[in-house]
């Protein structure tokens, strides 16, 4: 028998299986105990998050006849009958799938509209689900609107994409919308760690971590990296192996590059970097790990005891919080973030990281940036403008005939008002009389 790989393999067959979006199945849940069944579903989110499973539940749930062949529709599928079988295998004749990401023309469209005429062969409810409907034309989409607007009653459309701000605002409107959302890494590796027990597959905790993270919130992703994990590490998976195998920065060189920028070591920084080119380690995979790094060490600076002390990866970031000031924990991880955007325009990914870290060094320090304005001015300083008061005495200019001009006042640099000059009181008569002889 093939190996069937494990994405396939733990594929969800009900919605109690269903693992990270329980507002969806919540809902669906009780618009199936309710009997209050829409004609078109939308489900929206990233890639691996289970839009096809969810259709495919549905679909079951819609035609399911349980196990002595007497059932209804439900929101518990048997997973026996023929119906839900013949679904999980992908041959059930009354459930379509159409990919239109390479049947997006209104000719595929039109001969979906013509099946959609017949009743259901042998179930309850005939299921068309549009995979990428986003990626339909104009065409398709308008040819579309009457049909999914006003469906037979036997008829149900379900509709997935991972980008729905492409899609017509009049189809939307006629679809009941859910919004599937990318999975919490614990959520992650606690559904990994079930799936390797069931597999008899030892592995560390720290690989598991690894695995949950590069994942990035697609469990279809989680159990791909899994399986090559698996092969990878020989049938374990060891937290060396599999950081080799994604080729993930381990944190250590980021905590040295926070304790080399704390000290304003320039060489030891440039050492780092070229430790990390003889690795062949990702200069974007450091910049990425250095700002989780650094994220961590702010909410630590912020909000102290606010990190999770039972986390392991949290360990760093608490220890090395009081290296630097918030301040320049913000400012290196903006530049940190900022910086993979122009690792491509470098001469190589390498020299790129490093002219973001020096940039840092290039920036005064807290504590110097505080010595020099708590510093008193020295004589150097003193300002080589006489003060304005002194400045706003005019000066009268004789021309060579004689006579006085107007004061010329030199050119300000300041911008404050010069007051007028107070003329001088008048002489009284006896200061001016003749002494006697």
């Amino acid at each position: 028998m093939s190996y069937v790989v494990l994405a396939r393999k733990y594929r969800p067959r009900s919605f109690e299986e269903m693992v990270g979006q329980d507002h969806v199945v919540r809902a669906l849940t009780h618009a199936l105990e309710q009997g209050r069944l829409h004609h078109a579903y939308l489900f929206t989110g990233t890639r691996g998050i289970g839009k096809t499973t969810v259709s495919r539940i549905l679909a079951k749930s819609l035609n399911c006849v349980g196990p002595d062949g007497q059932g209804g529709v439900t929101a518990h599928p048997c997973g026996v009958c023929s119906a839900c079988r013949e679904i999980d295998a992908d041959r059930y004749i009354d459930y379509v799938e159409l990919d239109a990401a390479s049947n997006r023309s209104i000719d595929e469209i039109r001969e979906l509209i013509e099946r959609a005429a017949y009743k259901p062969t042998v179930g309850r409810f005939k299921v068309f689900m549009i995979d990428e409907a986003h990626q339909l034309t104009k065409d398709a989409f308008n040819a579309l609107l009457k049909t999914l607007e006003e469906p037979p009653e036997y008829l149900k459309f379900v509709l997935a994409t991972t980008d729905p701000e492409k899609m017509l605002p009049t189809v939307l409107s006629r679809c009941l919308q859910f919004n599937l959302r990318p999975m919490a890494p614990q959520t992650v590796a606690e559904h990994l760690t079930r799936v390797l027990e069931a597999e008899q597959v030892p592995v560390e905790p720290g690989a598991l971590r690894l695995l949950s993270r590069a994942a990035r919130g697609s469990m279809r992703d989680a159990l791909s990296l899994t399986d090559q994990a698996i092969a990878y590490g020989g049938g374990q998976l060891q937290e060396a192996s599999v950081r080799a195998m994604l080729g993930t920065v381990d944190r250590r060189h980021a905590e040295r590059l926070v304790q080399a920028l704390a000290a304003r070591d320039g060489r030891a920084v440039l050492a780092e970097v070229d430790g990390l080119r003889d690795r062949g380690l990702s200069a974007a995979g450091t910049l990425e790990e250095l700002a989780r790094l650094l994220q961590q060490m702010a909410v630590e600076q912020a909000v102290p005891g606010a990190l999770d002390e039972t986390d392991p990866d949290t360990e760093a970031g608490r220890r090395l919080a009081p290296a630097l000031a918030p301040d320049e924990t913000q400012l290196l991880y903006s530049m940190a973030v900022h910086g993979r955007a122009e690792l491509p325009l470098a001469p190589d990914e390498y020299a790129g990281l490093a002219m973001v870290l020096l940039r840092f060094l290039a920036f005064p320090s807290a504590e110097g940036g505080a010595a020099r304005s708590a510093a008193p001015p020295s004589r150097s300083s003193a300002p080589l403008v006489a003060p304005a008061a002194a400045a706003s005495v005019a000066v009268p200019v004789v021309s060579p005939r004689g006579d006085a001009t107007a004061a010329r006042a030199p050119a300000a640099a300041s911008s404050h008002t010069v007051a007028p000059a107070v003329p001088a009181p008048p002489v009284a008569p006896e200061a001016v009389r003749p002494a006697p002889a």
